[in-house]
């Protein structure tokens, strides 16, 4: 399960237009998160707001043997309005959710979008200027236009500040262009070398293709990492610059949309990356390098979605090959293959990911609604149901904030959350099985307003103790 914070960053990045997956880092993220998903470990907490669109907060406590915790701030320059943040209104797939399809490029919106821009549009205030002798009374716009800040320098503030242990952790995140980044990441601890370590990033993506410099205090490591897409949407001249648009046939006032493009019938619509990465630590005076290839189906394709990866290391001699599938809407699998030809030890993992549609613990907590020969409540019967002779049904119960300030719950607002209520899953089931009989459970949903992960780790090689670690973590966000 991912956390509140992970999912306002993310948040930030589809606000800002940034792909996150047209890098190398994230050749491999598919697969990863199939197969190597946390388990937690004891029982944590989590309490978070979005307080307003631009600051978040978060406090978990935890306990493991003792008990610790975490204060976490962020803030970000761009309002995230109308973002879902309270825990039963929050898509579960935003969380849960471990196959990643890849966007099309072009398709995020650019940051000249009335959409995405905080500013609203003004309509401009002609005057007549007056005209020169012999010509024409010209227009000019005497519209007020105030100082407002570019939209392409984005910023995203976050600190983290562990529990007992007095560890402190922060991010920047400064968008420079709208093809350039800058990411600086800090730890400072006591048992780490110099107190801490530093860690710079900068990324330019220009969607064909996406470079990344990396340098790191922790032994003086110097790096460069680049992704190359082909193929697909990427084979086209307009994948690099701007969407091409056509005006939209049903659009009153002409504005230009995307046009979609055109999948070949009967052929596999997907796009190949391919990339490296080397790197070199000037304190310890070694270095590493690896090469990956990417093929993955875009959204458009009509077929299964799928997603393979292979990677090499030359140096270490190792080779690693992940294939991963959505076989249904409700289905994900996954395998890894890993190989050293130097050692010739393998190893090979598979992971699951099943969604359902059921409560959880709904033996305990009954079905949705109300079944027939139930007692009726008070001031909460239908007249048309006891008119018709049919079973009385229960209205729905007063939101939480109503209730404070004395009031009914307003129609739009019972509508909105009629609409997100009906949610097509309500949890998932995750499981994994490794080459040494290592076992990972999962079981992830929503129960009222909060959010839970339940899950366990099972060693087939000790069945007199075949249980390593059991946990409970739950998330509730306002």
């Amino acid at each position: 399960m991912r956390e509140f914070m992970h999912y306002i960053t993310n948040a930030f990045y589809s606000a800002t237009s940034w792909n996150e997956d047209n890098t190398y880092k994230e050749l491999n993220a598919t697969a990863r998160e199939l197969i190597d998903f946390p388990i937690p470990i004891g029982l944590r907490l989590t309490l978070s707001s979005l307080a307003t669109p631009h600051f978040a907060t978060s406090y978990q406590l935890g306990s493991v043997g003792i008990v610790d915790g975490s204060i976490s701030y962020l803030h970000t320059s761009v309002p995230l309005t109308g973002l879902p943040s309270e825990s039963d209104r929050i898509p579960l797939p935003a969380l849960l959710k471990s196959y990643r399809e890849l966007q099309e490029l072009g398709t995020l919106p650019t940051s000249t979008s009335p959409s995405w821009s905080p500013f609203p549009l003004r309509l401009p205030n002609f005057i007549r200027k007056p005209s020169p002798p012999g010509g024409a009374p010209a227009l000019v716009d005497d519209t007020p236009r105030p100082k407002r800040k570019d939209p392409n320098r984005n910023t995203l503030l976050y600190g983290r500040l562990y529990l007992p242990q007095s560890q402190l952790e922060g991010l920047i995140v400064k968008r420079l262009s709208p093809s350039l980044q800058v990411q600086l990441s800090a730890v400072s601890e006591q048992s780490l070398r110099n107190g801490g370590t530093l860690l710079g990033l900068i990324q330019y993506d220009r969607k064909k293709y996406g470079i990344e410099g990396l340098a790191s205090t922790d032994g003086g490591l110097l790096g460069i990492r680049g992704l190359y897409n082909f193929g697909g949407d990427a084979s086209s001249p307009s994948s690099s610059s701007a969407p091409r648009e056509c005006p939209h046939p049903g659009s009153s006032n002409g504005q230009s949309q995307p046009q979609a493009q055109q999948q070949p019938t009967g052929e596999i619509y997907g796009r190949f990356s391919a990339g490296g990465e080397l790197y070199y630590g000037t304190l310890n005076k070694s270095g590493g390098m690896s090469f990956g290839a990417r093929f993955a189906t875009l959204p458009t394709h009509r077929g299964t979605p799928l997603t393979a990866t292979v990677t090499i290391n030359p140096l270490m001699g190792n080779i690693n090959a992940t294939y991963a599938v959505l076989a249904k809407d409700y289905c994900s699998l996954a395998t890894r293959m890993e190989f050293n030809v130097y050692s010739y030890e393998s190893d090979w993992a598979i992971g699951m990911e099943l969604w359902s549609n059921r409560r959880p613990a709904g033996f305990l907590l009954g079905p949705e609604g109300v079944t027939a020969g139930s007692e009726p409540v008070k001031g909460e019967v239908t007249s048309t149901s006891t008119s018709a002779g049919l079973a009385p049904q229960r209205r729905r119960e007063r939101s939480f904030q109503a209730k404070m300030e004395w009031r009914l719950d307003d129609p739009e607002e019972e509508r909105k959350q009629e609409v997100g209520s009906k949610e097509k899953y309500l949890g998932v089931f995750k499981a994994r099985l490794h080459q040494n009989l290592r076992i990972g459970l999962l079981w992830e949903g929503r129960v009222k307003s909060m959010i839970f992960s339940l899950g366990s780790g099972v060693d087939l090689r000790r069945l007199d103790e075949p249980f390593r670690n059991l946990g409970l973590e739950v998330q509730y966000s306002s």
